[in-house]
């Protein structure tokens, strides 16, 4: 249904945010990497296997005997009601002091953040993030035309004494302060790295000095394969300035597209009222028997289980194939490997390459709100198999050193 003498006719009508973004590509759009012949190590899927299907089928058969034609209704049945509580007693385990008023119910946590962004910001506002960060957020805040500034990741995550530096200059000179950090702070998309404790407790010192919000998104907290668990900044936070958005995507399927908002209570109200409506009440009602029966726990121990040992053989894989000028992260958990390919390589401009030699990944540049990154890979060892991890690394390692030959 498409007129070219219409071409640009609407224009004025967008807002001025979507003005500034038309002709670049929109949220979602690296799902088009791909090469029918090449193995993907593009995604942050998990692996199919990882499923509840019979759980998530005994449920649903539970919620239509139980709840009838309530769970079809608007507003859902009891379990949908009792979802928010269900997920509040996940994030106690967390060490997260709430309940199910604290929660507001979401169609996962890309839906959680637009909603927070909604809430908050406005055309012109200034956002802090990680540099690299999830390239799904850049998008959103793009739509919300907000002027972002990166901050380098190291191995002990976001560099705060940077975001301090600049905090100070920026007050001193009298510049816009950010009123949003963005923040991954465990198992970093698409780094793999994890915020210190001490850096967490600087950020939120920081948070309250500076009078801004830190929206921390926690989709693979409770994917920790190694080392010690880290408090979280909305355990942390004593000041109401965490705004903790969460999903199920990674740990029972992305398709029943739920996720979550934790917040003070002055700013929950706020932010649900922005949620008006919307979200699917009988995927929660499923969701909150499957969690009522109990399973979920030991599920999440066997996926820990299989996530780490093909976390470990993704490391192996690198290690043995990749040459030695390349450096990569060493993660405790979450899907990915980040991997700093050698300075004079584009790593767009090496897919196709790579993709002839039998693999697709996404480039760093797609992480950066700025055009660093061009030497960078997002690896995802969530997904494949191990025999096809094999082959994909051994793909990017040849492309790398033809590259490096020319």
């Amino acid at each position: 249904m498409t007129n070219d003498d219409r071409t640009g006719a609407f224009d004025h009508l967008f807002t001025d945010a979507v003005r500034e973004g038309l002709g670049e590509d929109g949220y979602g759009s690296w799902r088009a990497i791909d090469a029918p012949d090449a193995v993907s190590l593009s995604f942050g899927f998990p692996y199919p296997e990882s499923f509840p299907n019979d759980e998530l089928v005994a449920a649903a058969e539970a919620v239509f005997e139980e709840e009838g034609d309530r769970a079809l209704q608007y507003g859902g049945g009891d379990y949908s009601d009792r979802l928010a509580e269900l997920v509040a007693e996940r994030e106690r385990k967390r060490g997260i002091d709430c309940d199910g008023d604290d929660v507001v119910l979401t169609n996962g946590s890309t839906h959680a953040i637009d909603v927070v962004c909604h809430t908050f910001l406005e055309h012109g506002d200034e956002v802090f993030v990680e540099a690299p960060t999830f390239m799904g957020a850049l998008k959103l805040f793009a739509n919300y035309g907000v002027e972002i500034t990166g901050f380098e990741n190291d191995a002990d995550g976001l560099d705060v004494d940077a975001v301090a530096a600049e905090l100070e200059s920026r007050a001193a000179e009298g510049r816009p302060l950010p009123k949003l950090l963005y923040t991954i702070p465990t198992f970093q998309n698409p780094s793999g790295t994890t915020l210190s404790r001490d850096r967490r407790e600087r950020l939120l010192d920081l948070a309250a000095e500076y009078d801004f919000l830190v929206l921390e998104d926690d989709a693979y907290g409770e994917l920790r394969y190694f080392g010690d668990d880290v408090p979280t900044l909305a355990e942390l936070d004593e000041t109401g300035r965490v705004v903790r958005v969460n999903t199920l995507s990674k740990t029972v399927a992305p398709g029943v597209r739920t996720g979550w908002i934790l917040a003070d209570d002055e700013i929950l109200d706020t932010v649900g009222r922005m949620c008006a409506g919307g979200t699917n009440t009988f995927t929660q009602s499923v969701l909150g028997r499957y969690f009522a029966e109990g399973t979920y726990e030991r599920n999440l121990a066997e996926f820990r289980e299989n996530y780490a040992e093909r976390c470990t053989h993704m490391l192996d894989c690198l290690d043995e194939h990749m040459p030695e000028s390349a450096e990569w992260t060493d993660p405790d958990g979450g899907f990915f490997v980040w991997v700093e390919l050698p300075e004079d390589i584009d790593a767009e401009e090496l897919l196709p390459a790579a993709a002839d030699e039998g693999v697709t990944y996404l480039p760093g540049e797609m992480f950066f709100p700025d055009d660093r990154g061009a030497n960078c890979v997002r690896l995802s060892f969530s997904h494949v198999s191990f025999e096809e991890m094999d082959r994909a690394v051994a793909a990017l390692a040849r492309a790398t050193r033809s590259a490096m030959a020319d």
